[in-house]
């Protein structure tokens, strides 16, 4: 509603010495103010904000009068009462100092056309020479307690209890008095005919204000009662006078009277703001609300305010600020919520957190529009500092604030963006997010800017209305600001890219997509209008409530923002009566004016005309006096679609559509008229569309009390129909309001008990300034604070402090509320659970969707389960029904449970069910991180054995899904329920992550050790979060407990590791090993004649195919005796045609397993092409190295992205040579390659699976043979179709120390695949011809061998280092040196194995998951 903006302003005011301002009092339109001091009043002018006269009392006149203390302005500014301590008035004449007599005035550049074309326009920017006469005092005997100005009269009151009403002109017509005592007061108007009730003797009024739309006056007495005197009839005598006074306050101190909504606001020495409003029956006092610091927010300070010093109610009526004698201010809303407050937070502390002292206020006053709120402060080090002087500067303090436009302007209440405008910027909380990130319009008041989330908006426009909380500012045009200042409407249109803004006259536009502002070309015509009842926007043309002062008309005009801002192009429509309030709906305009009547209007664009215009008819009046007992008290009207019945809308939604209502914000009373639909209806097809009879209203109904704003919206969305044909109130300190619709479910006829509509009231921690009625949020506004204290030295006095180190720099920020809980909360409560699952699955999209679900319950839980009474009907066992209907349930429970204390688990899995129940169904869903979470919960509710037997079963589950992260947090937990050390439980982890690990870091040891921090692990999505502090020294855990459970892991980590195997899993066992740390080869050792044996060669080969995406391999067109056979020119194109990319792992990956010899050879037949092409790949190769160190490099130097997508797809292989072919061409007399050649080249390419796969294959390769898996040795190099690794194998098989059964079993094997290549796999022949004469050697050496010993481990270790070259130190434990790679790709290891077959996750329930 109301924010402060910035630092306050300092003005200087020069007085005499020894003296200080007092008394602050504004002018009627707030264009002036007046100063007083003990002896001199000072006229300042509002805009620039200057001193322009002052009046200072002769010695002798100030013994006479005595001091001055309170000031009045007469309506018309042309005269101003001074009120003294001996008992005068003081009048004084307020001369203009005539014809171009100006005390400032703007100057302007040659030839600048803003120039005096009309008159009283310069006067408006100047600030003009005013001189004070006196008139002759009037003497009233008495102490004055109070001044009070009517139209033509002063009303003064008296310290011996008289009112007196003095004419503004001076003693001419004499002076009428009435005593206190002869006026009735009693506790309502009925009864205070009959006399006075209450005893007035001796007492006087303290305080007094005038309200305009109660005809009366506010009083408070000096013993502290409160009262309210109203005059009978038009003359002011005692006759007809009476009055109604308050009853049981007794401490009243002030008041202040607000007159749009009829409230009076009375100050208590308690420091509570009383307000009150007069009942329209009885006519009595009645309580409206209390305004009050409370002490959930201000423990310090909320009883320590001291009496009331000062309530002031905004210009526009919509907030009002209070201030105490101790100090500080505070500002509320009209019906009671708190806005700001400046005795708590940055306000009360500096950084260092010491305590300020509150600024102490002797008097106050807001500015025009609200814009400022001027103060005077009434420190006591200003009067003794400068004694010595002459003269010296008090000084006035101005706060800057920036207002919701909804103040003064409702009619942008049926939008979905926040309009804040400040004296000369606008604030928006909508636009694209593009443009707001621009430098020119980030916001100045330098709070940190948060960048938008990307994400995708459920809903249109969520991510550019929430993405972002800094603002777009748009600074008010210069040229329109220093002639037409302040500004009073401001309006949105629905898109959020078109502002209007309007001034003192005339308006202008503002295009956020061209961010240009159009002005009138013709300032005559500008000079000419002023908006009296709202601006708006329809379509592309602005909607404008006028009035014109040279024709003396009221006018409603519509402007296309397109064309130029021009009359000419403008469509007017002559009104009878002053409009106070404009609004729009759809294809309609609706008009409240002065007279107490609506007029319905209808906009059509005309289609034949050379400019966009529009035509306006009148379609309908309805007189509202009956009703309204002043124009004045109606706050906001809108035509709107909801209605009462929502039975017919069900039949007929278009119908819905068309009836209007007309909502009436009544002094904060929300009144509605529906069409009256009683009478006979006519069919719309015998009536012509032009000439259609609208139905008349029925009579108002009341529908809800202290509502200050109201939202409807005129969209229609059938999936979300209960929050977009809702009503939405904005009620102060109550809250929100929702005017909810019920539907019956399913196109049921609705029972007849249940109503169509049902008002849920909900409380909100931000103020409310739109609704998104879809998205299901509240946008509103909040002041935020900085501190710079450090900017002065705290030993200076108050007085000379900066500004700045008294106050903290104030900004404004956007925030938003989810508001979904509440509904359903509140439906629940009131058994419509029908209802609010319509609701909820009707929002279930929503992004925020699971955080509602868990507010619902976490605030029932917090309120049932901390309540000291005993619930009869607790609500919280049908909220846990009610969720169970979504499939996050489960999610929802524990994450509840997570962020509540732990006192309160077992009242809420009381309601819900039993926590190993729940764990349960989270393994049956397979949602393993949810009974992670659930797993903390049993290790804090159960003994450790039922939590060591759940880890268990999800451990297990974990390892099937190769949720490696998980694993690793269910290896430390099982460690700590075996040690004791339960007070670190696993964390709960919210979605699945990649691992950091890339797939690459093997662990040295083969389990996370305990002392382990959980930093070392990549813990990636975790957060280690105790959920109740438990001791935590240091637990005496024996070496046996420790080996005892490092045992049951490891056993469990053999059984999956053996069913990895078993089921021919090479891949995930190798994710396995590489991401736990698991000993592969130690483990190989062991299982090398058991279950490491492979039975069937074809079977193994298929799998490994599928799981490596390997491409089986395709039989060339050239024949089987293809010089090629020897495979030398593949070592060709690996170094000329992928080296540009730097594929130096490829070409490392084909030659590291090869013998010595074999790369020498190579090198000798490359040696004579190294000298052309090595400039060429200079460019792209990293540091262009030596061929010959390329081959003593690491297995991987750098990143390669692979496809992965299909094993025989060639366009990404293609798309990778492509480019060098070229370069093949340039050097072909050296190559020398025939055509079929380079046929034979591509198919080997084609032959070839993904960079990442045959990395992942060579290091199991290296594993299986240093493990001795001979079996496993010829399976990778089947498919790898390395002649090298076979030959190597061959030659391990011919040791002595070999089994035979292993010697007969590899031999069989590959008989069997050369049979299945003959029939099924063709591609496998050349490469079988090959090792063919081999194979038969081993083959006649089996049969012959007799039983060998027993084969030794280190004998093959000894034979299997030389067959890989070391060039380098290596780290990692398993003999290849890996450097730990960040991107996955490069890995082993992909966290979700989604390319595992479903069928084998169908036995995960035949292990047992516990040890005897």
């Amino acid at each position: 509603m109301y924010f402060v903006s910035g630092w306050p302003r300092r003005l200087l005011c020069p007085l005499r010495s020894k003296e200080r301002p007092l008394h602050l009092q504004h002018s009627h339109h707030r264009l002036f103010f007046s100063i007083l001091s003990h002896s001199q009043i000072s006229i300042w002018f509002s805009r620039p904000s200057v001193l322009v006269v002052s009046y200072i009392e002769s010695v002798k006149a100030a013994a006479q009068f005595g001091f001055y203390q309170r000031a009045e302005w007469k309506p018309d500014d042309s005269m101003i009462a001074v009120a003294t301590a001996n008992g005068y008035i003081l009048l004084f004449d307020i001369i203009g100092g005539g014809e171009d007599k100006y005390l400032y005035e703007p100057v302007y550049p040659k030839g600048s056309p803003r120039v005096k074309v009309t008159p009283g326009y310069k006067e408006e920017q100047c600030a003009p020479a005013l001189s004070l006469e006196m008139k002759k005092p009037v003497d009233l005997e008495a102490p004055i307690t109070s001044l009070q100005s009517l139209q033509e009269d002063l009303l003064v009151c008296t310290a011996d209890g008289y009112l007196h009403m003095l004419h503004w002109d001076g003693v001419r017509n004499g002076r009428r008095a009435v005593n206190l005592c002869t006026i009735p007061f009693s506790l309502d108007l009925q009864s205070s005919r009959g006399g006075p009730c209450m005893d007035l003797n001796g007492v006087h009024i303290r305080d007094m204000e005038y309200c305009v739309t109660l005809d009366g006056f506010a009083v408070v007495f000096d013993d502290g009662r409160l009262g309210f005197i109203t005059p009978t009839t038009s003359r002011f005598s005692t006759e007809q006078l009476q009055g109604v006074w308050a009853a049981d306050v007794m401490d009243g101190i002030c008041v202040a009277v607000n007159n749009k909504y009829r409230l009076m606001a009375f100050g208590c020495a308690s420091g509570t703001v009383l307000v009150y409003m007069i009942d329209n029956t009885t006519g009595s006092m009645q309580l409206s609300h209390k305004l009050e610091l409370t002490p959930k927010h201000y423990p310090d300070i909320w009883n320590k305010t001291g009496p009331v010093k000062m309530i002031r109610w905004s210009p526009d009526c919509s907030v009002v600020m209070v201030t105490w004698e101790c100090g500080g201010l505070s500002l509320w809303s009209v019906f009671g919520a708190h806005l700001i407050c400046t005795l708590g937070e940055d306000f009360a502390c500096r950084s260092d957190g010491t305590k300020k002292d509150p600024l102490k206020i002797s008097s106050m006053s807001w500015g025009a529009e609200g814009y400022h709120l001027w103060v005077i402060g009434s420190s006591s080090s200003e009067a003794e500092a400068d004694e010595s002087q002459q003269l010296h500067q008090a000084s006035i303090l101005q706060f800057h604030f920036i207002k919701s436009a909804l103040t003064v302007n409702p009619c942008t209440s049926n939008q979905e963006q926040v309009l804040l405008h400040g004296e000369d910027r606008l604030f928006l909380s909508c636009g694209d997010p593009a443009q707001v990130h621009s430098p020119s319009e980030s916001v100045r008041d330098g709070s940190p800017l948060h960048r938008p989330h990307t994400a995708n908006p459920s809903s249109q426009g969520l991510s550019t209305l929430l993405g972002h909380k800094h603002w777009h500012v748009v600074q008010i045009h210069s040229t329109y600001l220093e002639s037409n200042w302040p500004i009073r409407f401001a309006a949105i249109d629905s898109a959020g890219q078109c502002l209007a803004v309007a001034g003192r006259r005339g308006f202008a536009h503002y295009s956020l997509f061209t961010r240009k502002w159009k002005l009138f070309g013709n300032i005559t015509q500008e000079q000419s209008m002023t908006v009296t009842g709202g601006i708006a926007w329809w379509k592309d043309f602005v909607v404008v409530a006028c009035y014109n002062i040279i024709d003396q008309q009221e006018e409603l005009r519509l402007y296309h923002r397109s064309c130029n801002l021009d009359n000419a192009f403008a469509s007017i429509t002559k009104l009878h009566a002053e409009t106070l309030l404009l609004n729009v709906f759809r294809n309609m305009v609706i008009l409240f004016r002065t007279d107490c009547s609506i007029c319905l209007y209808s906009i059509e664009k005309k289609q034949d005309s050379p400019n966009p215009s529009a035509s306006v008819e009148l379609l309908q009046e309805v007189s509202m006096s009956r009703y309204i007992p002043h124009p004045g008290l109606v706050v906001s009207v809108t035509l709107t679609s909801v209605r009462t019945e929502t039975g017919i809308s069900l039949k007929a939604p278009q119908q819905a559509c068309m009836a209007e209502s007309i909502l009436l914000n009544l002094a904060g009373q929300l009144i509605m008229l529906q069409r009256d639909r009683s009478g006979p209806q006519v069919r719309e097809k015998e009536t012509s569309p032009n000439h259609k009879k609208l139905l008349p209203f029925c009579p108002p109904v009341v529908l809800a009390q202290c509502v200050e704003n109201v939202w409807t919206t005129c969209r229609t969305n059938r999936k979300k129909r209960h929050l977009v044909e809702a009503l939405w109130l904005s009620c102060g300190e109550a809250g929100m309001k929702v005017w909810l619709p019920l539907f019956p479910r399913d196109h049921r006829k609705p029972h007849s008990f249940l109503s169509r509509r049902i008002m849920l009231p909900f409380l909100l921690n931000i103020y409310p300034l739109a609704v998104l009625f879809e998205d299901a949020l509240v946008l509103g506004a909040t002041n935020e604070t900085l501190l710079y204290d450090n900017l002065g030295s705290h030993s200076q006095s108050s007085a000379e402090e900066p500004l700045e180190t008294q106050f903290p720099f104030c900004t404004v920020e956007r925030t938003s509320q989810i508001y979904l809980h509440h509904l359903l909360r509140q439906l629940l409560v009131r058994n419509l659970g029908e209802q609010a699952l319509m609701l909820a699955q009707s929002c279930s999209s929503l992004p925020y969707f699971p955080h509602v679900l868990e507010l619902m319950v976490h605030v029932v839980l917090e309120e049932e389960a901390t309540s000291r009474e005993p619930i009869p009907d607790p609500l919280l066992p049908t909220v846990a029904k009610f969720i169970t209907e979504f499939p996050l349930f489960l999610r929802t429970i524990v994450h509840c449970a997570r962020k509540t204390e732990f006192a309160l688990w077992n009242y809420l899995f009381a309601a819900v069910g039993n926590p190993k129940d729940l764990f349960e169904e989270c393994l049956m869903a397979q949602d393993l991180d949810t009974a992670a979470s659930y797993l903390i919960i049993l290790q804090n509710m159960e003994v450790p054995a039922v939590s060591r037997q759940h880890a268990t079963l999800l451990f297990n589950t974990a390892l099937e899904q190769g949720k490696w992260d998980l694993c690793r947090h269910m290896i430390r937990f099982l460690k700590a329920i075996g040690s004791g050390e339960s007070e670190t439980p696993p964390s709960t982890p919210t979605t699945q992550e990649p691992s950091s690990t890339g797939g690459f870091e093997f662990f040295r040891h083969r389990s996370i050790s305990l002392s382990q921090s959980a930093d070392s692990v990549s813990t990636g999505k975790f957060n280690l979060q105790k959920t109740f502090s438990m001791p935590s020294g240091p637990s005496a855990k024996s070496k046996d407990s420790e080996s005892a459970e490092n045992m049951y892991i490891d056993m469990m980590l053999w059984r999956h590791a053996r069913r990895l195997l078993e089921q021919l899993r090479l891949r995930d066992l190798g994710c396995f090993s590489a991401q736990l740390g698991f000993e592969l080869i130690s483990w190989l050792c062991r299982e090398r004649t058991r279950v490491a044996r492979v039975e069937d060669f074809v079977t193994a080969l298929k799998r490994l195919h599928e799981d490596f995406l390997w491409p089986f391999p395709v039989i060339p067109v050239a024949s089987i005796s293809s010089p090629f056979k020897n495979g030398r020119c593949r070592t060709v194109l690996s170094t000329r045609l992928l080296k540009s990319q730097s594929a130096d792992s490829l070409l490392n990956s084909d030659m590291d397993t090869a013998p010595p010899q074999v790369t020498r050879t190579n090198h000798s037949w490359l040696d004579g092409l190294e000298v052309g092409p090595k400039e060429m790949d200079s460019t792209s190769s990293h540091g262009a190295p030596q061929t010959q160190e390329a081959f003593l490099s690491p297995l991987i130097n750098k990143t390669e992205e692979c496809s992965i997508g299909s094993a025989t797809d060639l366009t990404e292989t293609s798309s990778m040579v492509d480019g060098d072919w070229t370069m093949v061409d340039e050097n072909f007399s050296t190559l020398s390659l025939s055509q079929s050649e380079l046929e034979h080249i591509s198919m080997e390419l084609a032959n070839k699976g993904p960079h990442k796969s045959q990395v992942q294959l060579r290091y199991l390769l290296h594993v299986f043979m240093e493990a001795g898996c001979l079996d496993w040795c010829v399976v990778i190099g089947l498919i790898l179709r390395e002649v090298n690794v076979i030959k190597q194998v061959f030659g391990f098989l011919d040791s002595p120390e070999v089994p035979a059964e292993t010697v007969q079993s590899i031999c069989t094997g590959l008989q069997a695949v050369d049979q299945w290549a003959s029939s099924d796999c063709l591609g496998y022949k050349p490469f079988l011809n090959l090792i063919r004469p081999q194979l038969q050697k081993l083959c006649d050496v089996s049969v012959e061998q007799v039983q060998p010993e027993s084969f030794q481990p280190s004998v093959i270790s000894k034979l299997s280092e030389p067959s890989v070259p070391r060039s380098e130190p290596c780290s990692a434990p398993l003999g290849l040196a890996l450097p730990p790679d960040s991107n996955p790709s490069t890995g082993i290891v992909e966290n979700a194995c989604e390319d595992e077959p479903e069928e084998e996750n169908l036995d995960e329930g035949t292990y047992d998951c516990t040890l005897s």
